[in-house]
């Protein structure tokens, strides 16, 4: 069943409360969380990256205080604020670096224009690890004590949790998963951030959509090639499609992609032993309500149990992330709440 955002009242919820917001290159997404991770009230607004960084911070600002006062809350209910953003970033510094969905945004103290625009303490986070620590504390990681979470989409966004910490790293980097190297080849494919051989040069959507061209272009026969006839755009959801109909040429490209995340995921779990690595991400052909999809992340587990030692091929957890969207601005709360509860010890 796919996700489906639900709220409760504030007479239901539990305090403290928290607000996470969700940074991204076209919207900001922002929730009210009560202390067990419950939603009391969500907005969106539109980031407009070119009107410049301070504008962006204002709408933050300007967001956060308007669903505390949706939820029927004061500034002063709230314990903390937890902002996640794409990188690369310098969480403790508060500065996004050189974001290439943030053009513009270059060497920019957010959080501080963040605080100076809704007066509360604001927790700064990769927005991948953000929607991973959300999955850990109320979605599909809920009963783990550690994840390894992989985002699917047009890049490989990753996240690691372990026993409630947030892997950031020494440089906060920590959890670039998609940029682990599954193919060490002088020709291997291309990565976004310009190095080769990544993960995300391989099991993105734009990877699907890249070998799919290539394989037209070379000459395969495939029922893609009259839906482009017709106009269409390619996208992963149009090969997923195919591929449930049953075109060779679409489901090979699907299976190939879950091996090529299959061998990324063996690499992750020799170097972490997590309990489960999520899968999650725009790209999930369907997820567990698909039988593409049940047979996509299938794939992933057989490489896995191909490949990694026996004991962690056997015991690790392979599932899909069930928060959707919405994994982003929860789990940036949630990492305000534990910001929040790591200074009171």
């Amino acid at each position: 069943m796919a996700y489906q955002r639900t709220f409760i009242s504030r007479d239901q919820a539990q305090a403290p409360f928290y607000v996470g917001a969700d940074l991204g290159g076209t919207g900001i997404k922002v929730g009210l969380v009560d202390d067990l991770g419950r939603s009391l009230a969500w907005t969106k607004v539109p980031t407009e990256v070119p009107k410049g960084p301070e504008q962006g911070a204002a709408k933050i600002g300007r967001a956060v205080l308007d669903v505390i006062a949706q939820a029927g809350l004061q500034p002063s209910d709230v314990a903390g604020v937890g902002l996640g953003s794409p990188g690369p970033m310098d969480i403790e510094q508060g500065m996004l670096l050189e974001s290439p969905n943030l053009v513009g945004w270059e060497n920019f103290r957010l959080v501080d224009a963040v605080v100076a625009n809704c007066h509360l303490p604001v927790s700064f986070a990769n927005d991948a690890n953000a929607a991973a620590y959300g999955e850990f504390w109320i979605g599909c990681g809920r009963d783990f004590r550690s994840i390894v979470m992989l985002t699917l989409g047009t890049g490989v966004g990753g996240g690691i949790i372990l026993d409630d910490h947030v892997l950031d790293g020494a440089n906060s980097n920590g959890g670039e998963c998609g940029h682990i190297i599954i193919d060490y080849r002088d020709d291997a494919r291309l990565c976004g951030c310009h190095q080769t051989g990544h993960l995300e040069a391989y099991g993105s959507a734009t990877a699907v959509i890249k070998r799919t061209q290539e394989a037209l272009v070379a000459g395969r026969a495939s029922s893609i090639a009259e839906r482009l006839a017709r106009g269409e755009q390619l996208t992963p959801i149009l090969v997923g499609e195919e591929a449930q109909r049953g075109d060779a040429l679409a489901l090979e490209i699907v299976l190939d992609t879950a091996k090529y995340v299959g061998v990324g995921c063996v690499t992750l779990i020799h170097a972490i032993d997590p309990v489960a690595v999520v899968i999650g991400g725009a790209m999930t052909f369907g997820g567990d309500a698909s039988p593409l999809g049940r047979r996509f992340i299938e794939r992933i587990r057989e490489e896995v149990r191909h490949r990694a030692f026996p004991v962690p091929a056997e015991r690790v957890q392979i599932v899909y992330a069930t928060l959707g969207g919405d994994a982003g601005y929860i789990g940036a709360a949630g990492i305000a709440r534990l910001a929040v509860k790591n200074k009171a010890k």
